[in-house]
Formats: structure tokens, sequence, C-alpha cells
């Protein structure tokens, strides 16, 4: 469907890509890996269009529609989430009008055996068959399923969507592009901005999607659920492997090995056979065999090693001083802001030398928790309290926020650098991969990846004993990851971290607090050990069942349990086949009522009917009764098996 010909990206005399080469076919889920400025995002670019290759071609099929997601993008503003969703939309209103201009004027006309009456009704059945293939159920319907897979509450599809943060906003660009339904989905780090419940929709809705996928994200988890092909940029040069992110890693340590194997024997070789080629070269008896042997290192295929990029983080932090027993302590501590209360009555104690994660859905207090350890918000009742001599070191989600784009890199650490560190901030950057003339470079044009590093970087300037980092491993690619990971297990301070990946924190970390349904709950051990107690799977199992158990009071409890009994022989699958067959005969019912009222005004308007107006109507009901009724018998099916 889309070919990469042969294409290179220069600067000047360097190739970001030189001669890259591979074929995205119509159902391929690949997912795109490298370290950051490896030119993923830019191979995405030049498939869009959005930039030019300075060599080789780009084919793709002329109606070929792509979804394209970038890291960062521009949010349209001035209106609420649903209204910005149904954008998406307009062409499917603009065929509704026209099926209803075209009904109007078919009603008016009476030459039923001309051409024109006839090329009406072939144009009418065109637009039916458009809109019955496009449509399933009503757009804002389909709206309200992609918005509340990505984490939207009911009431949050009225607000503007001025009012949310970029994260969110993401979020409804994501819905919108979903909601296109294109043939190709580019993805770079989609996954950023989403909480683990809204990730494991996501990998369920990528996994059943039709068209091709190429995805950029450094969550191997997610990788490995989504794709069954990786290709690599290393280098400037492809890669190609068919399988996931965890196979091509084994796979492509098979490969070096081998290769060097393969290249070290015949080294090996070449010596020996040069070896005798000076030796006897000038001896008669053995012009014969060096002759020979000259001949058979000219004819040599000769194995050339693949070029590896050895550039990596080597992360080490300051040594912590001392701080005292306890390091932050919360006592009954609610906490929100003026519209919402987040959570309430938390006991919070974070000891010296523990590392702690903070998990739960977005939204559910942990940032908020961040904000007042760093004294930046005040609880509403309750005591937050600092222990003895903490000194902490702060790293945000808004790193594109708290850096300032009119900076260079090394003018961002010297700006705040004091005392002998000065003199080493070339080294420092160096560490965090800036080399040579990225130092120099302003950070509004730095990757996201990049930022995060140079975010990490500000933390090395001061000795901190505690570090509070929300989102760190953000635009991280994989390696970068591991090694901040390593840094973090052999820091000897303290560590409150918040993060939704599962891999970062395994292993990691020695105590949990979960935010959920307005409370924060202490749970001590590694991720697995609490994910073993709990009998979960993983942190999306959790974060589902966060929504579906509600704090119930005894008397809730009593009637849940018998109900329980009564529905004791039937499976959890099962109540939610027919929980959800019960609903959809409540709105067929719903759109059978309705289509038998607007019949009856169609069969006699008034004046004051609009008939344009009640025809679009009765199609969006014919559309939802058919798509409900098509899902009734699908699921009738499954319970009666």
């Amino acid at each position: 469907m889309i070919s990469i010909n042969n294409v290179t990206v220069s600067f000047g005399n360097w190739n970001l890509l030189d001669g890259v080469s591979f074929h995205i076919s119509e159902s391929d889920k690949i997912g795109l890996v490298g370290k950051n400025g490896a030119g993923k995002t830019t191979l995405m670019k030049l498939i869009t269009g959005e930039q030019a290759c300075s060599g080789g071609t780009i084919e793709k099929p002329a109606d070929v529609r792509i979804g394209y997601l970038p890291q960062i993008m521009e949010h349209h503003r001035g209106r609420t989430v649903m209204e910005e969703v149904l954008t998406v939309f307009s062409h499917l209103h603009e065929m509704e009008a026209d099926l209803s201009r075209l009904t109007g004027e078919l009603a008016q006309r009476t030459d039923y055996e001309s051409a024109a009456y006839a090329a009406l009704i072939e144009r009418m059945n065109e637009l039916n068959d458009r809109l019955a293939l496009e449509s399933g159920l009503s757009p804002r319907a389909q709206a309200q399923k992609v918005l509340f897979g990505l984490g939207f509450k009911e009431e949050e599809l009225d607000r503007l969507t001025d009012t949310f943060s970029q994260g969110w906003n993401m979020r409804i660009e994501l819905a919108k592009i979903l909601l296109s339904r294109p043939d190709v989905l580019l993805l770079d780090e989609p996954t950023n901005h989403l909480d683990i419940e809204s990730i494991e929709w996501f990998e369920d809705y990528l996994k059943a999607f039709r068209g091709a996928v190429l995805l950029v994200s450094h969550d191997r988890k997610f990788l490995d659920n989504v794709t069954s092909r990786t290709v690599e940029i290393l280098l400037g040069h492809i890669h190609d492997y068919k399988v996931p992110y965890s196979q091509y890693v084994l796979l492509r340590e098979e490969r070096m090995a081998q290769q060097t194997a393969a290249y070290e024997n015949q080294q090996r070789m070449i010596e020996k056979t040069e070896a005798f080629i000076n030796r006897f070269r000038y001896k008669p008896t053995k012009s014969n065999q060096v002759q020979s042997r000259i001949k058979a290192l000219e004819k040599l295929d000769r194995i050339e090693m693949d070029e590896t990029d050895q550039a990596r983080m080597t992360l080490r932090f300051p040594p912590a001083q001392r701080s005292g027993d306890v390091v932050f302590k919360g006592t009954d501590l609610t906490v929100g802001y003026p519209q919402k209360v987040v959570f309430r009555d938390a006991q919070i104690e974070i000891k010296r030398g523990e590392k702690v994660a903070l998990i739960g859905r977005n939204g559910e207090g942990k940032t908020t928790l961040m904000r007042v350890i760093m004294q930046e918000l005040e609880p509403f009742s309750g005591e937050a309290r600092l222990g003895h001599n903490v000194h902490i070191g702060y790293y945000a989600q808004n790193q594109e926020d708290i850096l300032d784009p009119r900076e260079t890199v090394l003018g961002t650490l010297d700006n705040i650098a004091v005392g002998e560190i000065r003199t080493r901030l070339r080294d420092l950057l160096g560490a965090f991969l800036f080399k040579g003339e990225d130092i120099d470079k302003k950070v509004s044009v730095l990757s996201g990846g990049e930022r995060a590093r140079l975010g990490m970087a500000k933390l090395m300037l001061s000795p901190y004993n505690v570090l509070a980092l929300d989102e760190p491993t953000n635009h991280m690619d994989i390696r970068s990851k591991d090694i901040l990971k390593q840094a973090l297990k052999s820091f000897d301070g303290t560590l409150i971290v918040v993060s939704h990946d599962r891999d970062f924190l395994d292993g990691l970390v020695d105590k949990l607090y979960e935010f959920r349904d307005g409370r924060v709950m202490e749970h001590l051990g590694s991720v697995q050990e609490f994910l073993q107690r709990r009998k979960l799977e993983n942190l999306q199992e959790l974060e589902r069942r966060c929504v579906e158990e509600k704090p119930v009071v005894k008397e809730e409890k009593t009637r849940q349990q018998r109900a329980f009994a009564a529905q004791k022989t039937l499976s959890k699958e099962q109540r939610k086949l027919q929980n959800r067959v019960s609903w959809l005969e409540k709105e067929i019912a719903k759109r059978e009522s309705r289509m038998a009222e607007i019949e009856q005004v169609l069969a006699a308007p008034t004046e004051k009917d609009d008939i344009m107006e009640q025809t679009r109507n009765y199609l969006e009901c014919k559309r939802d009764l058919d798509a409900f009724t098509e899902e009734w018998t699908e699921l009738m099916e499954k319970l009666e098996n």
C-alpha cells in the first residue's frame, strides 16, 4: 500500500536517513523503534507529506486515508469536547443534506420515465449506500464510545476543550483520528498521555483495527500487544524484523552474535592466507599455491559488520545527604481544588531510603499529591509535613512548559548551576547524550525525549536526597529508560515516582500508594508482589477493577449479596451479556417508537413540519436500529450457546 523506496534525508553532509526502503501492507501492525533522534518522527512526516526527502520516493495510492497523531500538535479551542469530535462527521451531514434535498426534489417531479428522474434515483441510492457503509451507530454514539474508551466521563463531554490539559486535548485529537476511519494510522508515542485503563482500551482497538498501523512507542508491553513486525532505524539504516518487539530484541542479539562470529572467523582465515602469501611470495616452488590463494582472496565475499550505535546514557545521581527518618508524612489529608475534592482522609508516610510508586487512573490525585509534597498546594484538611533536612529534586510532567524554549541546552543548565559543577556542564550533558553541536540547540527544537533527558540533567546539579519524579519516562526511548531505572535503583536517597509503566516500576520500588475512588491505599512490596496478592495479571486489570469496585455502604452490600445469590449460577461474562442485551432491547424499542412517530408526520406533513429534518432523523434512527438489532442477534446467539 505504501512503499518507501531508497529514501534519504540529509542535513548538510550528514544523512539522518540513508537509502531507507520498506513496504507497509494493508493490515501491517509495525513498531518503529530506534533511539531518540534516529529519525522515527521524520519518517512519519515523510509519509504524510509534511516533510520532503532529499532523495528517493514514497509511493502511496491517491485515495489512501492517513490518520497521523504527532507528539506535539495544535489543539482547537472554543468548542465542547463533543462538538470538536463531531467535526469529523461533517461529510456525513453534507451527504444527509444532499439526500434530503434530492428527496424533496423527487417528491415534486412527475416525469417518472425520464432520464433525469432515473439519474435522481441513482444518485439517492448512491448516497444511501455511502451512508450505510460509513455509518453504524449515530455519529454521537460513535463519538461517545471512543471518548469513553479514552477515559472521558459523560459529564465532561459538554466542557470546553480549553478547560482540559494538553494531555486530554491529545486524547480528543486521537478520538477524531480514530473516528475518521483512516486506512493507515501513524502514531507517534500515543500512550504518553494515557493512563493504564485507556492504554488497555487502545490496545484492543488497534488489535481489531483492519487497516495498517505504524507505531512509535517506548512501552515494551504496548508494542508486544499491538504489533507483529518491528522496523528498527539504526544510524540511518533500516532493519526489518517480522516479529513483535521482545522477539526482535532476541533476534537482533542473535543476528549480531552470528555476524560477529562469522566476521571474526573470516578475518582469521584472511590473516592466515595473507601470512602464507607474504611468506612464500618469492619462492618459485610455492608460486602456484601463492597465486591460487591470491585469486581466492580476490574472489572472497567479505563479511561486513553492521554499524552499531553504542551511545548510551551513563547516569549516576550524586550521593544523597542524610535526611530525617521520615521524609514526608500526611495525616488525614483531604486534598483537591476549589471545584473538586480529589482524595480524602489519606494516611501517607514515606521514610528515608524508600522507593515509592504512586499508581492509579489519571485524575485520581497522583500529581496532586506531588504538588502537596512540593508545598505548591495546601490540603483542605489534615497535616502535610516534610521531614528534617529534606531536599527534593522535582521532575514534573510538563517539561515543555518548565524549560525555556528560547534557551539553549547548555544555557538551561548554566543559568542554574553554581559552584564547581559549572566547569563540568559539558561532561554532564555528554552523559545525557548531548554532544558536539547538540549543546547549542535551542530547547524549542528538541524532541520530546531530548527534553526529558535535559529535565533529568537539571536534577543532577544539586545533591538532592529525595527525588520526586512525575512520569519521568514519557518520551524516553527504551534504552534510556533502562539506564534511568538502573541509576534510580542505585540512588541512595528516597524516590517518589508516578508512572504507568509496569516494566519500569518492577524491581525499582518497594512500596506503592494506590489512588482509587477518592481514597489512597498503601501496599508494601514490589509491583510484582502487589499484583500477585491481588491475583491480577497486570496493572491494567487493576485499573479496570478500580472502575468496577465502587465503595458501598453496609446496606448496599447486603443488597448486592442478595443479587449475587440470585445470579450465582451465571458467569460474570454471561451477566455482562445479559445486561447488554437488556440495554439493547430498550434502545431498539425507543428507535422503533421514534421511527413510527416520524412515519406518521411524513405521511401527512403540515406547513410547520421540516421534511428534511424529519428525513434526517428517520435515517439516523434507522442506522441505530440496524446496528442495535445486529448486535442483539449476535449476543443472543452467544447466550444460547
